[in-house]
């Protein structure tokens, strides 16, 4: 894979995550507790014998950036040639940011030439699987192609939200429509669409070609799925290659966590007894950035007059945290959280250095970075209530309170009121 140069796009908003996006890229995104989003695609990499990789950036990549240094580069060797570089955008070539997919890999061609590669693999940096895209590189060679396309079969509705392609029995993409309203299905098989993952390997020349003719073109949104595909898949060899799983389960697992309850669901599926997706796989390890901390501790038993118990049933719980007298369930608990005693915390997601004071509930919430709930809480019984108080409720009625969110002058003030 020394000829191969990765291009990671994390550059996107993530608007659809706010307030999980307000501080930071989708991809830097905390997800099953220790781990990033983007996470996943460096994994992937790596363990595909992937060590070139270049990782776009744009908005709100500061602690993408550190999370990257801090936790990637060890993996990574410049003395042999291995490298994980961090790009944000430079404007060499347009004063404006990025327009499009297509456009934010045209906008650094530059930094790509350098490495004179003969294969670029494009990934995107924000969903949730495991793929060993050495294969689909191996395929892309052996059939010739100039584009290959990682392809994922999905429902009819699930497709109007992809690019859907059409094949030939040797799977050659003869159709493609971006987000159509009405996908065309596989024949034969009318239950399912071949969506395209965003997953691409190029002919480097190729790439770099179709990218100067797409910029040049005034009515061009400049996006792979809208413009370059279309373009090209009847002159040009495109062909897509089915997933793979590495996930190692019954169903193939990939995961687009783009709405908070998608991203609620995917986190929660976790802590089942035999969740979908496999973090205990050492033959296709997760890596990412491990904190120096003590290992969680529960203290408590429950057999004082007050019956204080600190436990935590059906969760997960990170590095740091102490459950001191309080009860956890079906829940992931970040690193560094403490949740106090008297507590009760079910069907929820507390992100790193979360404190949860004493008597308090919470419920179906995603508590972000850092968040002081103050004693006598509750949130997640009375969703009225917490609309009031300034939190985001999802469509599903999942509770968000926002890094940096003030809880306690809310409650104080809602406790004013009522007084």
């Amino acid at each position: 894979m020394q000829n191969v140069l990765s291009v990671i796009l994390a550059g996107g908003k993530g608007s659809r995550l706010e307030p999980l996006t307000r501080d930071r890229a989708k991809p830097a995104v905390p997800f099953g507790g220790v781990y990033r989003i983007i996470d996943f695609a460096l994994s992937n990499c790596l363990n595909s014998g992937l060590r070139h990789i270049q990782l776009l950036t744009q908005y709100k990549a500061q602690s993408l950036d550190r999370h990257v240094n801090v936790g990637w580069q060890r993996y990574f060797c410049r003395e042999l040639g291995e490298f994980i570089d961090v790009i944000p955008p430079q404007q060499r070539i347009d004063e404006q940011w990025y327009q499009g997919t297509a456009d934010a890999v045209y906008q650094n061609i530059y930094a790509m030439e350098k490495h004179r590669p003969d294969y670029v693999m494009i990934l995107a940096g924000d969903h949730i699987y495991k793929m060993n895209y050495a294969s689909m590189i191996d395929y892309h060679i052996d059939s010739g192609a100039d584009l290959t396309i990682g392809a994922l079969r999905v429902s009819p509705e699930e497709a109007k939200a992809f690019g859907v392609m059409q094949v030939d029995t040797d799977q050659r993409v003869i159709g493609f429509e971006e987000k159509s309203p009405t996908p065309k299905t596989i024949p034969g098989d009318p239950e399912h669409c071949l969506a395209s993952m965003g997953i691409y390997v190029f002919n480097a020349h190729f790439l770099f070609e179709q990218l100067c003719q797409d910029a040049t073109r005034r009515d061009s949104a400049h996006d792979f799925g809208k413009n370059i595909i279309p373009s090209i898949i009847d002159k040009q060899r495109v062909f897509a290659f089915p997933f793979r799983d590495e996930n190692r389960k019954q169903d193939a697992y990939w995961r687009d966590v783009g709405t908070l309850d998608a991203y609620f669901e995917a986190n929660m599926d976790l802590v089942h007894v035999d969740p979908m997706l496999n973090l205990y796989d050492q033959q296709w390890p997760l890596r990412t950035y491990q904190p120096n901390v003590p290992p969680p501790k529960f203290v408590f038993a429950g057999n004082s007059e007050e019956g204080r118990r600190g436990c935590a049933l059906d969760s997960i719980v990170c590095g740091g945290s102490i459950i001191s007298g309080g009860e956890v369930e079906r829940s992931i608990i970040g690193p560094e959280v403490r949740v106090n005693s008297f507590c009760h915390v079910e069907d929820s997601i507390l992100f790193e250095g979360v404190n949860i004071g004493r008597h308090s509930r919470i419920r179906r919430a995603i508590i972000d970075k850092g968040v002081h709930i103050p004693p006598g809480t509750e949130i997640g019984f009375d969703l009225e209530l917490d609309r009031r108080r300034g939190f985001t409720i999802s469509s599903g009625g999942v509770v968000v309170i926002a890094k940096g969110d003030a809880v306690e002058s809310m409650v104080r003030a809602e406790q004013e009121q009522v007084a």
